[in-house]
């Protein structure tokens, strides 16, 4: 279901895909942040995807104008990640908020690997 606005001109529907867009963009700008991960890693196997690919290691859920985000990622090795995760919660909720005008209830963060940054 996409996001949904609406005002006194009428409503305006913001698609999942721009919403995971968008916040796969604005995780990627987080310091400690290797990069998104595939949502589904199975066997262990993780899947580091590259910058034009990011929305892949997001899921949102739209409700009308509350929005839930998934994100997938792999941090750097030796970085504290509750300070990673705070860093990614509160840049993806803020540039989805300013951006669409939509509320962002959670954000949940899966580390789905620690890498070595070369």
């Amino acid at each position: 279901m996409a996001g949904k606005l609406t005002n006194k001109y009428g409503t305006i529907n913001i698609d999942e895909n721009v919403i995971e867009t968008i916040a796969g963009l604005a995780a990627t700008e987080s310091y400690g942040l290797v990069g998104m991960s595939s949502r589904n890693a199975t066997d262990g196997l993780v899947e580091l995807l590259k910058k034009e690919h990011v929305k892949k290691g997001v899921k949102v859920y739209a409700d009308g104008d509350r929005i839930i985000v998934d994100l997938f990622v792999v941090v750097q090795f030796g970085t504290k990640i509750s300070v990673v995760a705070d860093n990614i919660i509160d840049k993806v909720k803020y540039n989805i908020e300013s951006i669409t005008g939509l509320k962002v209830e959670k954000v949940n963060i899966n580390v789905q690997g620690v890498r070595v940054q070369k």
